[in-house]
């Protein structure tokens, strides 16, 4: 059983909500953002990477950031550009990436369902990105961006929803980056409301597709908050957070590639092929089609890999392709232990491409690369059901959510 709510949405008037909306703050570094900002004063980077708007020796964790954020975001609303809702409602939000749509229910889960393991997670979170939003959050007493989340498809959710798109006009419809367009519905019937929170009771658990540090951070401001404020109701808002729900099914799992910069000894492919099938392909690059397969890229040239059925691995966790490659190859070969903090390697989101890697190859940033073939959403499920954590970057999801589309005030200042 999970608790959703409605709420008093912040979000863009609709003659600039393409312009408001960004991608997500964690996609993009500082200066890409300043960028971006620089080019679009509308642009929601003003407020989830405030530090665009500083001095550019300012430490993107200096207070002075949280502070511009929320003042950013008094700004956007003093200009109209985001207004909050007068009522609570539910919200719709469609994204369709190469004719595939994927359409989510925007709303606000309960920091208990957090904490009692309802809300499950499969990553590990940094300490530091994690007390960059808290303080983010702390300082704008607000969810700016939305965390993604999901659940095992359900038959009622689905009919209420595709019933209401088909019944009205969306809000917003747009196309933003990647080509990707995006629709937003507002829900404001009080019994379609009733109905979707019942049916979300009936569900046992949500899963944190994107967004582990955002959601930690979230349901510690909520917790301090409470402390805060003993007299508050169990109903205040700072005891719920900014969420997204997708049926699992609805959803891809992209590559999440990656790129090493290390030594390669001179037998490094008889070393490979002790543990793996190995076939040279040459220029063409070469994108892992089934599980227990990789590409590699050395020197130039493709390489296929296939895992030997000994060295495969056991278990939800020692199966996945992601833990075969670390422990065959990064952690014996290179010496890699920790992919987390170990800075000899990199990652890059399949959303850039094969081609991506090559580059940085050729360019002399890494020595070798390698592409991967994703996780499906059953593995995902399958790990937060066992209580395991994946290892680091083992999911790219795409399309992204968009920032500054709907903004969560915990109402607490």
């Amino acid at each position: 059983m999970v608790k959703i709510r409605g709420f008093k949405a912040i979000r863009p008037s609709v003659d600039v909500a393409k312009d408001v909306a960004s991608l997500p703050y964690d996609v993009l570094n500082t200066e890409e953002a300043r960028v971006l900002g620089d080019a679009n004063p509308l642009s929601f980077l003003h407020i989830d990477k405030a530090e665009i708007d500083l001095a550019k020796d300012v430490s993107p964790y200096d207070i002075s950031v949280y502070q511009k954020a929320a003042s950013n975001l008094a700004e956007f609303q003093n200009k109209g550009w985001l207004a909050k809702d007068t009522k609570p409602e539910l919200y719709l939000y469609q994204l369709v990436m190469n004719g595939r749509p994927q359409t989510g229910l925007v709303t606000c889960t309960a920091i208990d369902d957090y904490v009692s393991g309802a809300i499950k997670k499969h990553e590990l979170t940094r300490e530091e990105k994690e007390l960059d939003r808290i303080r983010h959050v702390d300082v704008t007493d607000a969810n700016t961006s939305p965390i993604f989340l999901t659940y095992r498809s359900d038959a009622t959710v689905n009919k209420v929803v595709d019933a209401w798109i088909s019944e009205h006009d969306p809000v917003y419809d747009f196309k933003s980056f990647h080509d990707v367009t995006h629709r937003i519905w507002t829900v404001d019937d009080a019994d379609v409301v009733n109905t979707l929170t019942e049916a979300f009771e009936a569900i046992p658990a949500l899963y944190i597709a994107d967004g582990h540090h955002r959601t930690e951070s979230a349901v510690k401001v909520g917790l301090r908050r409470r402390a805060e404020h003993p007299e508050a109701s169990a109903d205040a808002e700072f005891n719920f957070f900014l969420s997204v729900l997708f049926p699992q099914d609805q959803l891809e799992i992209l590559d999440y590639n990656r790129v090493v910069d290390v030594p390669i000894a001179a037998d490094f492919l008889d070393q490979i092929a002790t543990k793996f099938d190995v076939e040279k392909v040459g220029k063409e690059a070469y994108k892992p089609a089934t599980p227990n397969t990789f590409g590699m890229y050395l020197d130039g040239s493709w390489y296929g890999l296939k895992v030997k059925p000994e060295f495969a691995g056991d278990g939800v966790i020692a199966s996945l392709d992601v833990s075969i490659l670390a422990d065959q190859v990064l952690t014996p070969l290179f010496g890699i232990e920790d992919i987390r903090r170990d800075d000899r390697i990199n990652f890059v989101g399949g959303i850039r491409g094969l081609g991506e890697l090559e580059q940085l190859v050729d360019a002399g940033k890494y020595t070798i690369a390698f592409s991967m073939y994703p996780p499906t959403m059953d593995n995902l499920l399958d790990v937060a059901d066992a209580g395991e954590i994946m290892p680091p970057k083992s999911t790219w999801f795409e399309p992204k959510l968009l920032s500054g589309l709907f903004v969560h005030d915990l109402e607490s200042n």
